[in-house]
């Protein structure tokens, strides 16, 4: 009889519940800071589409991409250590796999290290404060992990950013890339919009909240259409690109270099 595959596991979250947005003084722009990385582990369970599903299936195809013995995997705006965690209790996981997480924000990679001890005690963690936007190093990897993360990174050098992840790729390697996203069409796009604050309002966020984190995101949060993303993503030297998670407007890709 054969045996069920092992299952991955699911997306813990540790933290205080979202309340930044229920105060009516006026929010200044959005910003990792204290006060966010308490609660985010909670803000984006309840804000992202699919969050724990996402994760899943990004952890699935992480390992897609991961050599039986040697891999890396690096996270780009690692934020408190979620996507890594998964990975490291993944049935698939190699017991040599070494991370390597990335992020702008102290107080996340703080909380990060909390969360990840036990993988920093085996030796097979390296958490990194660096920003994105000022050209940082990208470590040799085999996956190379964006999740919800290049929304947050000036336009300007999204294309620089992706190009150097892409030459830091192993050959058949791959990067994982989740994304807010916008549609061409205005109805559709305002639809979609619609659709989502429906999302959050069903998470338990109020019209009131949605309102002021939408107005502290603004020109902080800048998405692209999807087929902008994966032109960039052709651009950058990935072939081969596919969008493998759809949400009105949110997707995820998957860009690999070629052998």
């Amino acid at each position: 009889m054969s045996q069920p595959p092992p299952q991955t596991p699911d997306v813990t979250v540790l933290a205080d519940a979202d309340t930044i947005f229920r105060s009516p003084a006026r929010p200044g722009d959005f910003a990792f800071d204290a006060k966010v990385s308490s609660v985010f582990d909670d803000m984006v369970s309840r804000s992202v589409p699919h969050y724990a599903d996402v994760q899943r299936m990004l952890a699935d195809l992480t390992f897609a991409f991961i050599p039986e013995r040697g891999g890396v995997v690096c996270d780009l705006g690692c934020s408190t250590g979620t996507t890594i965690d998964l990975l490291a209790a993944h049935p698939r996981r190699p017991e040599d796999l070494r991370f390597i997480g990335l992020d702008n924000s102290p107080h996340m990679l703080e909380r990060a290290r909390a969360k990840l001890a036990p993988i920093d005690a085996a030796g097979a963690l390296d958490l990194r404060l660096a920003d994105l936007n000022d050209e940082p190093e990208i470590p040799a990897c085999n996956v190379a992990l964006l999740n919800w993360t290049l929304q947050f990174v000036r336009p300007l050098h999204r294309e620089s950013l992706l190009r150097r992840v892409h030459d830091a790729l192993e050959p058949s390697g791959a990067l994982l890339m989740a994304e807010k996203v916008l549609v061409s069409d205005s109805f559709l796009n305002r639809a979609y919009i619609d659709f989502y604050y429906d999302y959050k309002r069903r998470t338990g966020y109020t019209d009131e909240e949605i309102q002021r984190k939408r107005e502290a995101l603004e020109n902080v949060l800048v998405p692209y259409r999807v087929e902008e993303n994966v032109a960039m993503l052709r651009r950058c030297g990935f072939h081969t690109v596919d969008v493998f998670f759809r949400w009105f407007n949110f997707a995820a890709f998957v860009a690999v270099k070629d052998a």
